[in-house]
């Protein structure tokens, strides 16, 4: 039971990932309020570039920062050392954590949760968890929605987004293709981004796939009591707006009740 290093391809240009995701903010304004009432260290999974643990750190508390792609976590030592925030970074495959702390709060955003892609996996990462957590510490994650609109997409290109990257100043149209695997709850995802110049030519063109496991609120529920979790609160955004139907997200805060 291994996280795939190799359905990493989204996160092999560490400033890239940072230029696309480092504005969105919302969920580290959430996790900001529950670590407010945390009394020692936090852990944060899957941390990548450090998105969430910095700005943490920057408030005072004191972080460990855990991922499996080195050059992610290079990406986060670099910015903490400018910083001068002493957060401790560790590679480690999340379902098997082996850190020599336990802590009043972890938790894992960016979807990071879907790429444990096996039954194995989830109970991999959930123990190793519950293992690192105080009795009573709180767990937050997000994953997405398994929605009809989300995974019945068909096979064709769609356009996502645009932005203007930071480097050349020229305009990024990022498209995206999905097929889905019901059978094994994966969305297979080719991510394409094309770069234009000024008269809106392609002047360049990129691709990536990753693989994603949906998993849905009933599996959810079931899974985290069976490694000792309760559920204290599920929403459908870090704004804490309650589940519907047409929700992308699932975002769960849960308490440690028992050992895995």
């Amino acid at each position: 039971m291994t996280i795939d290093i190799d359905n990493a391809e989204e996160y092999d240009n560490p400033a890239l990932y940072d230029q696309e995701n480092n504005a969105y903010l919302e969920d580290v304004k959430f996790l900001s309020k529950w670590a407010a009432k945390a009394d020692g260290v936090i852990i944060d999974i899957a941390c990548g570039t450090g998105r969430a643990t910095i700005p943490l750190a920057l408030e005072g508390h004191h972080l460990i920062g855990v991922d499996l792609h080195e050059g992610m976590l290079a990406e986060a030592r670099n910015k903490a050392e400018h910083l001068q925030l002493a957060i401790e970074w560790v590679e480690q495959d999340c379902s098997k954590l082996q850190l020599n702390v336990t802590s009043p709060m972890i938790y894992s955003i960016g979807n990071s949760f879907q790429h444990f892609l096996t039954n194995e996996d989830q109970d991999g990462l959930l123990s190793s968890v519950n293992k690192h957590l105080e009795m009573g510490g709180i767990f937050i994650f997000g994953t997405r929605f398994p929605s009809t609109e989300e995974l019945l997409q068909p096979p064709t290109e769609e356009y996502w987004r645009s932005y203007v990257d930071s480097e050349t100043h020229n305009t990024v149209d990022v498209y995206t293709i999905s097929r889905y695997n019901s059978v094994q709850q994966i969305q297979h995802y080719t991510t394409t981004r094309k770069m234009k110049d000024g008269n809106g030519n392609i002047i360049s063109e990129t691709s990536t796939n990753i693989r994603l496991r949906y998993t849905y609120p009933q599996e959810m529920k079931r899974i985290l009591g069976a490694n000792g979790f309760e559920i204290l609160h599920f929403y459908k955004d870090w704004q804490g707006t309650p589940l519907t139907d047409e929700s992308y997200e699932m975002i769960y805060v849960c308490k440690k009740v028992s050992k895995a």
